[in-house]
């Protein structure tokens, strides 16, 4: 697809109005967005994370979904949706500021049916001071400096008579140009990795793309290639040890947000901390240790919505791979597998939403399966569980996508959840460079983990794309998943088992085993006789679904029930000579809202099946 164009020539452009706005922010993201991956590259303050390209096009994003269809005549009118566009859209401590600065212009501009450039140069300025005062600890040497700059250069344009917009564009760009060359120098962080400030150059893309088309009136094509700096090198900066490993953020709605209480209160939790919006609506953005404390905070101010919270230990990791594997594994938070397999494979995991009545979690970020599980035993409401929206998966697939040649997500059986169609709807619409290819599982829990470990160990070991893809397809055909709990109450409620089963299996003291089916659903597989010696009778039932020829990997996972998980381990030690065992873990609440306290879920995986690792000199 080409740009298209419009006319450039003519008389000078001493106004603009929604229409002529429109465009020119239309062009000014598409070129942002194209640029995504060199800006992830180069990320490297407040943290070493690679991901500020990925927020700023999510933020911007939001507003380009805005600008489509009928313009809006209205210069002021546009502004003011585009940043309600980009507050709840806001990613990322950029993003979040980048909102914050169109919230100023605005606020300033909001009245204006057109904009003069005496207008728009008192916009620019409160939309930078905006900007600056919704930092907690501003710092120079970032976007902030540069909007600064900006505004400063717009100003004394105006004052010394410039009257025409691509005048004014092209005689301050060489100043923010100049102001984004110098945060290299500012911050010791970019000093010492020798780049410039990874927000502060999203900011002036965004303004050379709407500087080109109010230049020129070509419009940029919408599907375009990304830019790369260069597809082998590592990003940049070091690995740090962090104070804060969490990047926190929310969306707060009410009718009069104490911002200024807020701030105060949330500024003691983290560092890093953004509060951008209104009375009525708030972007809260923080670094911290507990993500449910921010979480419990927002609560104390109004309605809590759009919770998100990024491991920047792990983004770390992911972006300074180097060359140690190709392929990004990324799962959702329905698999359960030990946190040191995890990390150590690099498997990225989107978080499940959970909610009991008005309360809602990040599954197993904003609540951990202990707690979840003392919450299902005492709350009268049955929890909900809800797919990630397919805007995180969107984040994490061009994350991880800017940082590898492949991603693949190994999702939640589609026959379970719509968590796997949003992750493919997601995959189709990323823009990276990256390929991104999608597995249904077929399965939950334990054995959704096994699969993504499965295909981790292949990515890890140098296989392309398309290898670890099949290796992850056998390993589907490969593993099963069973569930042994002390009620069906629970199954019940969640609609995964009949009413009259339970009350067959309550009349009868029978206990039903649950189990995951090759189509994907659970369903009861068969049935332990009363409660005496429960978890040995469970793992005894296994043992006689598992040739003790084959080689076996076998995770075990338990709801409150260690002692339990311990038992159904030894039987099956015991009785699977070539069986390698994983941790016992905490059972996620994927299967564990279905099988409630008490349950024990196994999963087994048949290696000789599970698809081939190819060998380290492949």
């Amino acid at each position: 697809m080409v740009g298209t164009v419009a006319a450039a020539t003519g008389p000078p452009l001493q106004l603009l109005d929604g229409t002529q706005l429109s465009r020119a922010l239309r062009a000014g993201i598409l070129r942002l967005v194209s640029r995504e991956e060199i800006i992830n590259k180069i990320n490297v303050f407040p943290v070493p994370d690679g991901d500020t390209g990925t927020n700023l096009a999510l933020t911007l994003q939001a507003v380009l979904a805005g600008l489509r269809g009928k313009p809006d005549e209205h210069a002021g009118q546009l502004l003011t949706r585009v940043a309600d566009a980009a507050l709840d859209g806001a990613r990322g401590n950029s993003g979040a500021i980048l909102a914050q600065f169109f919230l100023g212009l605005g606020d300033r501009a909001g009245h204006l049916a057109e904009l003069t450039v005496e207008s728009f140069a008192s916009a620019v300025r409160d939309g930078a001071d905006y900007a600056r005062e919704s930092l907690a600890e501003p710092r120079e040497g970032t976007i902030l400096t540069v909007l600064s700059d900006f505004a400063a250069a717009v100003t004394m344009q105006v004052g010394e008579g410039v009257s025409d917009f691509r005048q004014l564009f092209a005689a301050t760009l060489p100043t923010a140009r100049s102001s984004l060359a110098a945060t290299r120098d500012q911050l010791e962080s970019l000093r010492r990795a020798n780049v410039v400030d990874a927000g502060a150059l999203g900011l002036v893309e965004l303004l050379e793309g709407m500087a080109s088309y109010l230049e020129t009136g070509v419009m940029p094509a919408e599907d375009a290639t990304p830019a790369l700096l260069h597809d082998e090198g590592p990003a940049a900066g070091e690995q740090q040890d962090l104070e804060h490993r969490y990047c926190v953020e929310c969306m707060i709605t009410g009718e009069n947000i104490d911002r200024r209480r807020l701030r105060e209160d949330a500024a003691r939790l983290g560092s890093s901390l953004v509060v951008a919006g209104t009375r009525r609506k708030v972007r809260l953005h923080l670094h911290l240790n507990e993500p449910r404390q921010l979480f419990e905070l927002a609560a104390r101010h109004g309605e809590v919505s759009r919770e998100k919270a990024d491991d920047m230990q792990r983004q770390q990791e992911m972006a300074h791979h180097a060359a140690r594997r190709h392929v990004a594994i990324v799962t959702d938070s329905a698999a359960d597998l030990p946190d040191s397999i995890l990390e150590e494979l690099d498997i990225h995991m989107v978080p499940v939403r959970i909610s009991f009545g008005a309360h809602s979690y990040l599954d197993k970020v904003g609540l951990s399966p202990a707690e979840f599980f003392r919450e299902l035993a005492t709350n009268p409401v049955h929890p909900k569980t809800s797919q990630p929206p397919p805007g995180d998966f969107r984040r994490a697939f061009e994350f991880v996508g800017s940082h590898y040649d492949a991603v693949v997500y190994i999702g939640l059986s589609s026959r379970l959840s719509g968590t796997f169609q949003n992750g493919e709807a997601a995959a189709a619409r990323a823009q990276t460079n990256a390929r991104i290819l999608t597995v249904d599982s077929r399965t939950v829990s334990l054995g959704q983990g096994l699969i993504a470990m499965r295909a981790a160990e292949a990515a890890a070991a140098g296989a392309t794309g398309d290898e670890v893809r099949a290796t992850a397809i056998a390993a589907v055909r490969a593993t099963r998943a069973w569930g042994c709990v002390t009620t069906l109450e629970y199954a019940v409620r969640g609609g995964r088992v009949p009413g009259w089963l339970r009350r067959v299996a309550d009349w009868l003291h029978l206990l039903p085993v649950l189990a995951i089916g090759a189509d994907g659903v659970i369903r009861a597989s068969g049935v332990l006789p009363g409660r005496h010696d429960l978890y040995r009778r469970f793992g005894r039932h296994l043992s006689r679904r598992l040739d003790p020829a084959r080689r076996w990997r076998v995770a075990i996972a338990h709801a409150d029930a260690v002692d339990g998980a311990r038992q159904v381990q030894d039987v099956l030690a015991s009785r699977l000579p070539k069986i390698e065992m994983l941790p016992i873990i905490p059972l996620g609440t994927a299967f564990g809202v279905h099988g409630g306290p008490g349950c024990v879920v196994v999963a087994a995986q048949r290696m000789e099946e599970a698809g081939a690792i190819p060998s380290p000199d492949h």
